[in-house]
């Protein structure tokens, strides 16, 4: 398979959040690809936490100003881009004022935990509703912890006839990233309603729904599955090698590139 183009969907981004693995690899990873001649393309939450300010976000006119409905209530799409040196990689930033709160001190996944499942679709339908804008069309589509889960559930059902993204490989990252709280067992309602099949998210209606609920549905629907952290749950790995599918176990923090490039080209 030829990488020319590569979309990633991060949950965390270093320096635009605390160093962390986590934070850390949602930089180098499409860094690295970004420093060898891929495009790139980069997308995160704008959590209130971030400095605007200080990390020279500015709003994208021409992206933003769609309406994404959730639960029968518009919320308004913003779009926000900064460049990270010294690649000059451009992150864009899905906000919206009823998910990221202005200046707040933590992110509003733990501090506003009860919206958390909203938050998610919001995010991710943000994202690829923006990804269609910019009318680029990437050969692989990482998606990069909890919150990017439902990622690889749209573009297999609601996205799949879409030509920007139907000949793309989804893989999904794994982490030791615990979701905080459980999402509402409203979750599947509000996912029925945005044309996603009732069969492909059966195992989670009438219930409230963990990390690893999550996790299995991002298994199930993603083309390949990438352990990116040394210190993921056992049972979950499991779960990813009896699915069948193409799995790249953890390669370390040294040889980034090398190790994800071969692995998407292996697609």
């Amino acid at each position: 398979m030829d990488i020319k183009k590569v979309l990633y969907i991060s949950q965390e981004i270093t320096p635009y959040l605390p160093s962390s693995e986590f934070a850390d690899f949602g930089r180098d990873l499409p860094q690295s690809f970004a420093e060898n001649g891929i495009e790139v393309r980069t997308f995160m939450p704008r959590y209130g936490a971030i400095n605007e300010r200080r990390n020279q976000l500015h709003e994208v006119i021409r992206l933003s100003g769609l309406n994404i409905v959730i639960d029968d209530t518009d919320h308004p799409l913003i779009i926000k881009v900064a460049t990270l040196l010294p690649s000059r990689m451009q992150v864009y930033f899905i906000d919206n004022d009823d998910y990221f709160e202005r200046h707040a001190t933590e992110l509003e996944t733990i501090t506003g935990a009860h919206e958390n499942d909203e938050r998610s679709i919001f995010f991710n339908r943000g994202v690829l509703e923006t990804a269609k804008k910019l009318r680029w069309i990437p050969a692989v589509i990482h998606c990069c912890g909890w919150m990017c889960a439902l990622a690889p559930l749209y573009l297999k059902t609601a996205y799949a006839d879409d030509p920007a993204f139907n000949t793309a490989k989804v893989v999904f990252s794994l982490y030791d990233n615990p979701m905080p709280g459980d999402l509402t067992d409203k979750l599947y309602d509000k996912l029925c309603s945005d044309d996603i099949p009732a069969e492909a998210i059966a195992a989670i209606k009438d219930k409230a729904v963990t990390g690893a609920d999550l996790n299995r549905i991002a298994i199930d629907h993603a083309d390949a599955i990438a352990i990116s952290d040394p210190n993921v749950d056992p049972e979950v790995i499991e779960y990813a090698r009896r699915s069948g599918k193409p799995l790249l176990e953890y390669p370390g923090r040294e040889k980034y590139f090398e190790a994800y490039h071969e692995f998407y080209k292996s697609l």
